[in-house]
């Protein structure tokens, strides 16, 4: 379609996650208008985020030093874990302010289709850190689909029979639908999650 350096950026954007063809193509000539003070500071970001970045020590969140921020503070409740597939579901969960303890990131989700399996996910270093670090409960919070949780029931398999407690997080409704709309999964799955009040 074009040539050179446009083609080129073109290729190179639309290898990113949910990034089509034409996405690209407007991020491209986007670039392409962009003031070269703009466009160096993009290129910037990108190399520094790839020379600084690295996944923690501990939890493989994404971080800049060996241990990332919730492994390393001493306020966080060491012996509650959540079980989360990727760094940016880590980002969700804070967001609410209602989980204090520390978390464990499996690099995504079983999935024998894309030829995942549970030896390409962070597992056995999850299970590594149940003694050293004292857990007594895991909190799986992987995504409510098939991945996630047969990712969710081989966690809990693994990991209940050593004593340690296996919870799931809950699905359901969000705030403010309406009964009408919600699927019969969805629907089916909050009556599952109920609590008394």
């Amino acid at each position: 379609m074009f040539t050179g350096p446009v083609q080129d950026l073109v290729e190179e954007l639309s290898k990113l996650p949910g990034i089509g063809p034409k996405t690209a193509q407007r991020l491209a000539f986007h670039i392409l208008k962009t003031e070269d003070v703009d466009a160096k500071r993009l290129a910037e970001a990108i190399l520094e985020v790839k020379d600084k970045m690295r996944f923690c020590g501990k939890c493989f969140n994404v971080s800049t030093t060996e241990l990332c921020e919730f492994c390393s503070d001493p306020r966080r409740d060491a012996t509650l874990v959540c079980v989360v597939e990727e760094p940016r579901d880590i980002w969700a969960i804070e967001k609410t302010a209602e989980f204090r303890g520390r978390y464990h990131v499996l690099g995504g989700a079983i999935s024998p289709i894309d030829g995942i399996g549970p030896d390409q996910l962070h597992i056995s270093e999850l299970i590594e850190r149940l003694e050293p670090d004292g857990i007594k409960e895991i909190i799986v919070a992987t995504n409510p689909n098939v991945e996630g949780d047969a990712t969710a029931i081989y966690i809990a398999r693994l990991i209940g029979p050593l004593g340690v407690e296996v919870s799931r997080i809950s699905s359901g409704l969000p705030v403010g639908g309406d009964l009408e709309y919600a699927d019969e999964v969805t629907l089916g799955r909050a009556l599952e999650g109920r609590r008394r009040m």
